[in-house]
């Protein structure tokens, strides 16, 4: 297989994956290394193409016309009370597609996450728990903005009414 059939290939798999898709599992699949693969990926996205690094893998970026209702909530709270955050919005139906937090010199700043079952947001909060990886809102205090997709406008308020209940919501 040559370089422009595997990243083709790649644009495949991850269009046809409903999870995210490591560089090293891509990299045992095609029989290359796992630098090969962000290489390819990053040529692919300099040609326009909306592949996304999340902190399990690529995936090609969800956009808000993916889910029926997308909401935005504004939410202050230290890193012990972030699973609770995570666990009442997938818990009502939610996917909390992206965190956005503000910067003093960098403006905003955002990563995807696109969580929507507790399993995920184990996996996150493994993830950020590390020595050396903190989630964006230890940056701002604590406070960040979450895009969450329902499936309609009753549940994301469901979702806001839980989290306010709960001192999370600003």
């Amino acid at each position: 297989m040559d370089t422009n059939e595997r990243r083709r290939e790649i644009i495949i798999q991850l269009t046809n994956s409903n999870t995210p898709i490591s560089a090293s599992t891509l990299a045992e699949h095609f029989s290359v290394s796992r630098q090969i693969i962000v290489g390819d990926v990053a040529l692919l996205r300099a040609e326009g193409h909306d592949i996304v690094s999340t902190p399990r893998g690529y995936i090609i970026k969800a956009t808000d016309t993916d889910y029926p209702y997308v909401g935005m909530i504004a939410c202050r709270h230290d890193s012990r009370q972030m699973k609770d955050e995570l666990y009442t919005i997938v818990d009502f139906g939610g996917t909390v597609i992206d965190v956005t937090i503000e910067h003093s010199i960098y403006g905003e700043i955002s990563g995807l996450l696109n969580l929507s079952s507790r399993y995920e947001v184990d996996m996150f909060i493994k993830d950020v728990s590390g020595e050396n990886d903190k989630p964006l809102s230890t940056i701002s205090g604590g406070i960040h903005l979450h895009r969450i997709g329902c499936k309609s406008e009753e549940i994301f308020n469901l979702i806001k009414e839980k989290l306010k209940e709960q001192g999370i919501l600003l």
